[in-house]
This record gives structure tokens, C-alpha cells and sequence, in this order.
């Protein structure tokens, strides 16, 4: 980055206050009347009926549309382990994210753990306080069992979104990119580079949405997850397939698809010379993918690329999805998040790249044309769509599942925040 971008950055966390979150009052607190509502003596009588009845607790307090942004700062982005504390801003900006695009209110919460029993401790013992909870920058393989302990053990739905907003919005961009491609899903060959957290959701549910689990084949820093292979985690064992390939090179001559979710420049031109006919690359890795998109298509002129960064065509961005998956679990006060949910939000996705976009969509990002084609296999994250599409089908989900307390909202399906 730029020193001028460095400082951009800097001065735009600092001023005009810094953060990027405030509270702000919803009620009225003018009037001595006003504060004897709001505080004692009025206040006594919603804490008595949520005594009576938790569920109370959505009528008369903000825990209905309020979800926890929290992490142990243990895999800040790209730049590692750096601490609960540094962590905030990316957490600030999660919570920014809910309320801009969602209109769901949220805090960030970093926890100073010394372990995973630690962290989990100490978010199952708040958990109540909100609607739902985004888990955030923690690494692998801890991730793994503080989500699981945290579903087990709380009552509101639980979200890594490391883990599973990628895969959502990856599986759905997979999805059509193959589709154009003219290749059948259930016949197609994967190579997954990277086997952490979001490798592993990725793959989980691109098998959900109907990848035979053989046709995948994962690899760590070590070469090819393989059957028989010492030492491997459980979560890597599940991909462990039957294979004689060794090394990337062995693993992707002849694949239909790349996904890269580990580091920059590990897939070669050469490799990806030796890819099926009509190949899809997602490179994922920010800021600089597995394979340079301008070497990539110089090198392959039947490529469908998709990327991280939001300066090439294809982004794989989170934002398509976590907002609106909330909304829609929020809204039919969900107490999780299952697969059936996960897999809603896939195609709600998918289908919305395929119709036309909105003309303010496309004068947003220059007049380029916008239209499902191997440039755009996924809409864009200002596409005004996306609340109404995802959360409609993930509330839909919910409710078809067993897992939703509301019924399907009858306000559905929204246009803006400001239909919430």
C-alpha cells in the first residue's frame, strides 16, 4: 500500500471521532417522565416480565436485532496473531458492515483468552445479551472447537464467518462459474490448496451442494491430504481420499476447478496450463492471490478467475452474504444457523447473479456491464437485492427446518434497511 492510502486509512479510523461506532439513543429521554420510563422506577416492570419470561426479553430490549462481533485476535486478517486489542478495528468494521448493509445493531467483544476453554467460557456466559453471535479472526484448528462448543452450549445462533460466510458465497460463485463453463458438478474435479478453517467449510459445503467428496482433493503445507497420510487432524482426515498425487502438480493436471485459500503465488502458470478445458481459478488468498489474474488469463484464454480483491472482476466477498444471512435468521428469531440455511443463502446468491443489474449498481462500478457471464459470477456487494433475496430464503429455511420461532415475516420480502 501507498503511504497516501497508509494515511488515508489512519485518518479515516481517526476522524472525525475515532472508531467507526457510537450509540445512539431509540427512545425518548427529554422529560423527567421520559426518566422515570426509561430508568427507575418504570424500568422495574419489562425486567420483572422478562423474569416471568425470557422470551420477553425480545419485546422490551434491543437483543432481537443485535448481534456480537467477537474474537481472540488470533488470525487478524492476513497479518496473524497480533491480540485481542489490535483485532477492534477489524471487529469495528464487521459491526459497521451489519449496520450498513442489514440495518442490524452491533458491538465488537475481543477476549483476552489464554486458550479455547478460556474463550469459551467466557462468550457462552454473555452469549443472552444478543440476538446471535459473529465469531471472527480466530485461527485453526481452535476454531473448530470453540464453534462447536459454542453451538452446543447457547441458545442464540453462532456464526464463524471465517468459516462459513466464505464458503457461501464461495460455493455459490463455484457454482455458476461451472456452470458456464458447461461442466456438471457432480463430475467435477476440485483442487483445494489450503486445509485450515475456511478450506475445510468450503469443501463441506460445496459437497452439500452436490460435489462428490472423491472429486476433491485438499492440500496442506505438507502436499496432498491422502488416505493412510501420518498425523492428520480430524478435520483434514475427512478429506483424506484414495489418491497417488503427491503435490500440487500431481493434483491439479486434468482438475476442472482451483480453489486457493492459503498464500500468494503458489499455482504456476505452468500448472495451470496443465488444468481441464475451460478451468476455474478462485484465488483467495488477500491481498495477493495464489496466481496473478493478469497471468492467469494471459496464460489460460478459456478461464473463468475469481479472486478476493475487489479490483478484478469475480470478487469472493463476505459481505454478499453475513448481513442478509443474519437479517433473515434475526427476523425469524432462529436458534441456529443449520446447513438447510447455509445452502439457502448459496442459491439465493447464485440465482441474483443471473438477473439483470441494477442500473445504480452498474453506474457504481463505472458503466462496466453487468451481466452472468465469465466477468460476473457473483453480484455485487452495493446490489440493493441481496437483503430482500438472501434473507427471505435463509428465514425461509428456518422456518421449513424446525429451527425458527417466528413464522416468516410478513414484511417480506424487503427492499432496504428501511423496511425492517
Amino acid at each position: 500500500m501507498s503511504e497516501e492510502f497508509k494515511k488515508a486509512a489512519l485518518d479515516y479510523h481517526a476522524f472525525p471521532k475515532p472508531g467507526k461506532l457510537g450509540v445512539e439513543l431509540t427512545t425518548a429521554a427529554e422529560t423527567q417522565e421520559d426518566l422515570s420510563l426509561a430508568y427507575s422506577p418504570g424500568v422495574a416492570e419489562p425486567v420483572r416480565e422478562i423474569a416471568r419470561d425470557a422470551e420477553n426479553a425480545f419485546k422490551y430490549t434491543a437483543k432481537g436485532n443485535m448481534v456480537a462481533v467477537i474474537t481472540d485476535g488470533s488470525a487478524i486478517l492476513g497479518l496473524g496473531n497480533l491480540g485481542p486489542l489490535a483485532s477492534k478495528p477489524v471487529m469495528e468494521g464487521k459491526s459497521l458492515l451489519f449496520k450498513r448493509f442489514a440495518g442490524i445493531d452491533s458491538v465488537d467483544v475481543e477476549v483476552d483468552a489464554e486458550n479455547p476453554a478460556a474463550f469459551i467460557d467466557t462468550v457462552e456466559r454473555i452469549a443472552d445479551t444478543w440476538g446471535g453471535i459473529n465469531l471472527e479472526d480466530i485461527k485453526a484448528p481452535e476454531c473448530f472447537e470453540i464453534e462447536n462448543a459454542l453451538i452446543e452450549r447457547c441458545q442464540v445462533p453462532i456464526f464463524h464467518d471465517d468459516q462459513h460466510g466464505t464458503a457461501i458465497v464461495t460455493v455459490a460463485g463455484m457454482l455458476n462459474a461451472l456452470e458456464i463453463q458447461g461442466k456438471v458438478i457432480e463430475d467435477a474435479r476440485i483442487v483445494c490448496l489450503g486445509a485450515g478453517a475456511a478450506a475445510h467449510a468450503c469443501c463441506t459445503l460445496l459437497i452439500g451442494a452436490g460435489v462428490k467428496r472423491e472429486n476433491i482433493t485438499m492440500l496442506d503445507s505438507k502436499g496432498v491430504i491422502y488416505a493412510g497420510r501420518d498425523h492428520l487432524t480430524p478435520h483434514k482426515e475427512e478429506f483424506a481420499n484414495a489418491t497417488d498425487a503427491r503435490t500440487l502438480s500431481d493434483a491439479i493436471d486434468g482438475a476442472d476447478a482451483f480453489l486457493g485459500l492459503s498464500g500468494p503465488n503458489l499455482l504456476s502458470a505452468e500448472q495451470l496450463q496443465t488444468m481441464a478445458a475451460k478451468p476455474v481459478v478462485f484465488a483467495c488468498s488477500n491481498p495477493d492471490p495464489e496466481i496473478n489474474p493478469v497471468l492467469a488469463n494471459a496464460t489460460r484464454d478459456d478461464l473463468i478467475m475469481a479472486t478476493g480483491r475487489s479490483d478484478y472482476p469475480n470478487q469472493v466477498n463476505n459481505v454478499l452474504c453475513f448481513p442478509f444471512l443474519f437479517r433473515g435468521t434475526l427476523d425469524v428469531r432462529a436458534t441456529a444457523i443449520n446447513q438447510e440455511m447455509k445452502l439457502a443463502a448459496v442459491n439465493a446468491i447464485k440465482d441474483l447473479a443471473k438477473e439483470e443489474a441494477p442500473a445504480e449498481v452498474i453506474e457504481g462500478y463505472g458503466g462496466v456491464e453487468l451481466s452472468f457471464g465469465r466477468e460476473y459470477i457473483l453480484p455485487k456487494p452495493t446490489d440493493p437485492r441481496l437483503l430482500g433475496a438472501v434473507a427471505a430464503a435463509v428465514a425461509q429455511a428456518a422456518v421449513d427446518t424446525g429451527v425458527a420461532k417466528l413464522p416468516y415475516p410478513a414484511h417480506y420480502p424487503l427492499v432496504s434497511v428501511a423496511d425492517i
